[in-house]
Formats: C-alpha cells, sequence, structure tokens
C-alpha cells in the first residue's frame, strides 16, 4: 500500500505550525499553493487537482468563502445559469470547442479518444472502479478508495465499462 504522506514546502512557526505562504502536497497528490495559518488553508491559495483540474479561492481557517473550478479541458464551472451538458446541450466542452464530429462516429467522453478502461472495471469520473475487490483507484491505478453501496450502485447503472455486452430484447422470465 502507498505510504499516506503529505508534503510541505514554505514557512513552519513554532509552535502553530505550517504559516505564511508555501506549497503543500496531500497523499491523493492534490496540490495547494498559497498561504497557510495554523496549518490551514487561509487566504489567497490554488488546488491543483491530479486530473489537471484546479480550483483557485479564498480561504478562511480551512474553509472555501469563494473562488472558482476550472476543469482540465478549461471549461469553467458557474454555479449560476450553468448550461454545459444540461438537458438541452448534451454536447462535451470539446465538442462545444472544436464542434461535432461526423455522424456514425460517438465522442463518448469530453477526453478524445476515451480512455481504455481495464476489462471488468468502470470509469467513474475520478479513476477505475473494480467491482470484485470495490476499490476505486486513480487513473495511474493507485488506491483512491473502497466504495460503500451506493456508490457502488451507482457506478455500475450510470458509469462506463470496459467490456462490450450484447444488448437487445430479453424475453420475460417466467
Amino acid at each position: 500500500m502507498k505510504s499516506m504522506v503529505v508534503r510541505y514546502l514554505g514557512a513552519f512557526e513554532d509552535p502553530t505550525g505550517i504559516e505564511g505562504k508555501g506549497r503543500y502536497t496531500l497523499p491523493t497528490e492534490t496540490k495547494y499553493n498559497g498561504t497557510m495559518k495554523d496549518g490551514m488553508f487561509h487566504g489567497k491559495g490554488t488546488l491543483y487537482f491530479p486530473n489537471r483540474s484546479k480550483y483557485v479561492g479564498i480561504w478562511d481557517c480551512g474553509i472555501s468563502k469563494e473562488g472558482k473550478y476550472t476543469f482540465a479541458d478549461g471549461l469553467e464551472f458557474k454555479d449560476k445559469k450553468w448550461h454545459y451538458c444540461d438537458g438541452y446541450d448534451r454536447r462535451f466542452y470539446t465538442e462545444i470547442c472544436s464542434g461535432l464530429k461526423p455522424a456514425g462516429i460517438s465522442q463518448l467522453t469530453d477526453l478524445d479518444p476515451p480512455r481504455t478502461i481495464p476489462q471488468g472495471c468502470y470509469d467513474c469520473g475520478d479513476g477505475f472502479y473494480n467491482t470484485t475487490t470495490r476499490v476505486v483507484t486513480d487513473y495511474k491505478l493507485r488506491f483512491l478508495r473502497n466504495a460503500d453501496d451506493d456508490e457502488h450502485e451507482w457506478i455500475i447503472r450510470t458509469c462506463r465499462k470496459g467490456w462490450d455486452e450484447i444488448t437487445g430484447f430479453k424475453p420475460k422470465q417466467l
């Protein structure tokens, strides 16, 4: 199992600990670059996620007070009047920027070409889910979490899977 080591590069003040501007890396490889107070995010800072998305915000004692989330592809999240991938326009952001593909060539995810999913696994958005072990790993196959029953059901109901199944008419079982 991977060691749960946290790395910090910046000011350190005794006895309160991490203080001032610095860079902090969590065990999940999420990185924070900004100011800290009493070991917590405080003031201006940016969280950089392993999937290349980021959150730029203003923090108060570890709580984000305001900020902006930008997806890895450059799409900025808007909490009001959000029209991306809603019921009216189901295009991915790359399709909005680059246009739709010709008829018969579907784009399955915002990544083009889509990520290859290991056999027996699902792509659950932040990594792969293995139904046998009930473990979610990141896309480099590093442990993220164990899925509870609710997440397990949601993943098998909604996420892309790494194998093909024949679908079609299924006769009613008596």
